[in-house]
């Protein structure tokens, strides 16, 4: 198994880190699956009660590695469908756990790595934090991320961030709840160790319904954006501009 993605448990938290400092923690297909491995396999382990997520290095996770599908074909409209499922599998996998989950944010969470921040129960960062959905600056649609957002910014923020791409710092980040506690620079991940132990001794059976009942809440609209992702993605894809787009990006970058 590569080493992209850390599994540690410590007492009865599992803390499960993205491990490719190099690229901010951007993810690959192969990251991701191995991530839903992970999950996947913390889901009827009593032994665990709370798990944290985080990554290594300066970046929490920037979200698609646009390496990856810069070069997506678009005639192949399977693919695009695909790229899609994946993300279900991941975003279902986070929010199926019966334990509460805390996302320790470290640095920049942006795209889809901002979107999985958002399916943690709770959120700790630090002054480092820069949060957003940029996707539209590569060409790439935003489906899901308004799903993800729409909960905790409601229309007007929601707009904001999917239409501009701007990523906000983290005293704005708490401020509109994209954050729930703040702590000192270095000590993101030691304070989500510090919650994760205290929520740890919380009754189980009446945080599996707790969460049972906040899940069932967005459900329908989480199976709706996933569909929506998969026509909208087909047909931006389709068109090419989304691989102009990174294209660009990624040459612009390795000037």
């Amino acid at each position: 198994m590569s080493q992209d993605v850390l599994f540690e448990q410590v007492g009865s938290t599992a803390i499960i880190t993205l491990n490719r400092p190099e690229k901010l923690n951007a993810w690959t297909e192969s990251m991701r699956n191995e991530l839903i491995g992970h999950l996947e396999g913390l889901k009827d382990n009593t032994d665990i009660r709370t798990v944290i997520l985080t990554g290594s290095g300066r970046a929490f996770c920037a979200g698609q590695d646009l390496a990856e599908t810069a070069s997506m074909n678009p005639e192949d409209h399977a693919s695009a469908e695909a790229w899609i499922d994946g993300f279900d599998r991941l975003y279902r996998a986070v929010r199926n756990l019966d334990q509460i989950t805390i996302a320790a944010v470290n640095g920049v969470a942006a795209g889809s790595g901002f979107q999985y921040a958002l399916l943690a129960d709770l959120r700790v960062g630090d002054s480092k934090v820069r949060m957003g959905q940029p996707e539209v600056l590569s060409g790439i649609p935003s489906i899901t991320g308004i799903w993800a957002m729409w909960s905790i910014l409601g229309k007007s923020k929601t707009s904001q961030f999917v239409l501009t791409g701007e990523l906000v710092d983290a005293v704005e980040a708490q401020r509109l709840g994209l954050l729930n506690y703040l702590a000192d620079d270095g000590g993101v991940l030691d304070d989500a160790k510090e919650l994760a132990s205290r929520l740890s001794l919380l009754p189980p059976g009446a945080v599996r319904l707790t969460k049972n009942r906040l899940r069932s809440l967005e459900e329908e609209e989480l199976s709706d954006a996933m569909a929506e992702a998969k026509r909208v993605h087909r047909e931006a894809y389709g068109t090419g501009e989304p691989q102009r787009e990174m294209a660009r990006f990624l040459a612009g970058r390795g000037r």
